[in-house]
């Protein structure tokens, strides 16, 4: 069951007592028991914001340390391949940039894969 129709059928249940509850005691009670309801009601609401900013909160963080990481790894890529592209080129050409460039290539592509498959499954 997800949590919206949890609350709605606890609310439901808490209002059906409480219109059980003034069957019962009548008129003069109905002040307190519509006041005992709307308190139970803000307390449900504070609750539920308060996990909704946490996993908004979580969420954001989790985004932030993903942008982090592929950040990270442009850079390196960036840092390592300029180095590597001038010993390559000066060694074996035109070929030794290519496949230079090639590897750089697939480790960012590994990283997006394994990125997108952990993310998909967690």
């Amino acid at each position: 069951m997800s949590g919206d129709s949890r609350n709605r059928d606890e609310l439901r249940t808490e209002l059906e007592a409480a219109l059980a509850a003034r069957r019962d005691l009548g008129p003069e009670y109905e002040h307190a028991l519509v006041e005992s309801f709307l308190d139970r009601m803000d307390h449900q609401l504070r609750d539920d914001r308060r996990s909704r900013l946490a996993s908004e909160r979580e969420a954001a963080a989790a985004t932030r340390d993903r942008a982090r990481e592929s950040m990270g790894l442009a850079l390196g890529s960036l840092g390592i391949g300029v180095p590597l592209s001038g010993i390559a080129t000066s060694s074996s050409g035109l070929w030794g940039l290519v496949v230079t460039w090639l590897g750089i290539l697939g480790i960012n592509a590994i990283h997006a894969w394994f990125r997108r498959a952990r993310r998909q499954h967690g």
